[in-house]
């Protein structure tokens, strides 16, 4: 049955810190599952949280703390002595490992590492913490299973039993040569059939896909989706075999990613969460509130240019939200179409091959729609003109939408820039701005105003 956290359990839990019993707490919380613990902590103050991290064993608070949200992790973090995280650290990956390191104050991200016992783990930690932040490298973990190829199969046995003590899943078997570079991998069911002597050159997979510590998470995420991988081993400038990333990681990549593009969709610049300070949302939302109010005003100085039209069809006016509505909504969804596009790597072809479709596809999407206008304003105004006019400002404004949402994100992406950028508000903006100049100018022309 699945854990349900209640407000008499987390009341009951409260209790017991407050009694400092932490045998109560380690024998109420032992067989529990790290997120329900995680899920617990996070309901707790940070002095109750705190406690119950020093209450329990390390090998189930350590994966707990990496459920948590970064805010409530470095505020419990703050409060534990370097030798309590390093006892954390001890128990996780070295990927994760060197996450919880990295978010830690400079004084005392040294304090740590000299008080974690297994030097080899505190060496891989510090290893990574040297790749550039986003990359293979610093996503990468160090523990994996690894045999030479120049070995026999009941040797290579015996060597991954030993490794694979220090594996928490094994996903892939990797093969090396004497040097270290990585050859290929090893199939389960081929080491299981082979004969004891037979050696791993005879019988590994030479084909292998990988990464290096330099190639991009996004890029990582990318190759991993489209092969179907558990798993991907990460190599060095050389090709040595330095580590692997799993799909768990890949999968805060890409959450990491979708929320980041979720929030410039919306116009929000910057990672901000909702509990974040109202200075910090402030920072984060102004920028594109401003682009809004800009684009309110250079819509208002063209509608301005165009006053004698409104006084002689005071029509048009009533229209005018329409035809911005349909602009930004025509680039919103023509631009999110391309961006998710290029996020997956199915974005292929010209520029001009992509601007041609979605010119066609927005004609006749205009053209179904003008119908339907031509039709309402007709029978509401009984003037041929006027229907016409509106009808086909709203054709012309839904090409040009489609265009714009099109071509902003795949030239974005052509300068390195996220394309995400060009779903919010930006495309909403310049859409709406355009979107009313050449309505007025086609109504000018048509009505001979």
């Amino acid at each position: 049955m699945q854990f349900q956290l209640t407000s008499d359990f987390i009341e009951n839990i409260a209790q017991l810190i407050a009694k400092k019993d932490g045998n109560a707490l380690r024998e109420v919380l032992q067989n529990f599952h790290f997120a329900d613990i995680a899920e617990l902590l996070e309901e707790l103050n940070t002095d109750q949280a705190t406690y119950l991290i020093q209450q329990l064993e390390s090998d189930l608070t350590s994966e707990a703390l990496m459920e948590l949200d970064d805010d409530v992790r470095e505020k419990i973090l703050e409060r534990l002595s370097p030798k309590e995280i390093a006892a954390e650290l001890e128990e996780l990956d070295t990927d994760d490992a060197a996450d919880i390191i990295a978010e830690l104050d400079e004084k005392i991200k040294q304090k740590v590492i000299d008080k974690i016992e297994d030097q080899e783990h505190a060496a891989d930690i510090v290893e990574l913490l040297k790749y550039d932040e986003d990359t293979a490298g610093a996503l990468m973990a160090k523990e994996l299973v690894q045999v030479k190829e120049t070995w026999t199969v009941a040797g290579c046995v015996r060597e991954m039993r030993r490794q694979a003590e220090n594996v928490t899943r094994v996903h892939s078997i990797y093969v090396t040569n004497k040097e270290g570079k990585l050859t290929g991998r090893l199939s389960l069911k081929d080491l299981l059939t082979a004969e004891a002597k037979t050696k791993i050159s005879d019988v590994f997979i030479p084909k292998v896909d990988y990464v290096t510590v330099h190639t991009e998470n996004e890029e990582v995420a990318r190759i991993m989706q489209k092969y179907d991988l558990e798993a991907i081993p990460v190599v060095d400038d050389k090709g040595i075999l330095v580590g692997r990333i799993t799909i768990d990681d890949i999968v805060d990549v890409l959450r990491e990613e979708a929320d980041k593009d979720y929030q410039m969709a919306a116009g929000i610049t910057g990672d901000v969460e909702a509990d974040d300070s109202i200075l910090q949302l402030t920072k984060a939302r102004l920028p594109w509130l401003f682009l809004g109010l800009l684009g309110g005003v250079g819509a208002f100085l063209i509608m301005q240019m165009f006053e004698n039209t409104f006084s002689e069809n005071a029509i048009l006016f009533f229209f005018t939200p329409l035809i911005a509505a349909m602009a930004g909504n025509v680039g919103v969804q023509s631009s999110a179409i391309i961006v998710q596009g290029l996020a997956n790597d199915d974005v292929k072809g010209s520029i001009n091959s992509r601007l041609i479709k979605e010119m066609l596809l927005a004609a006749l999407n205009g053209l179904v729609l003008a119908i339907f206008l031509f039709g309402f304003v007709w029978l509401c105004e009984g003037k041929v003109n006027t229907a016409l006019a509106i009808s086909t400002s709203l054709v012309a404004v839904i090409i040009v939408a489609g265009l714009i949402g099109t071509f902003v994100p795949l030239f974005l992406d052509k300068r390195g820039i996220d394309p995400a950028i060009a779903t919010g508000p930006f495309i909403t903006t310049s859409n709406d701005i355009f979107g009313i100049l050449i309505y007025f100018m086609i109504a000018k022309i048509i009505l001979g105003i």
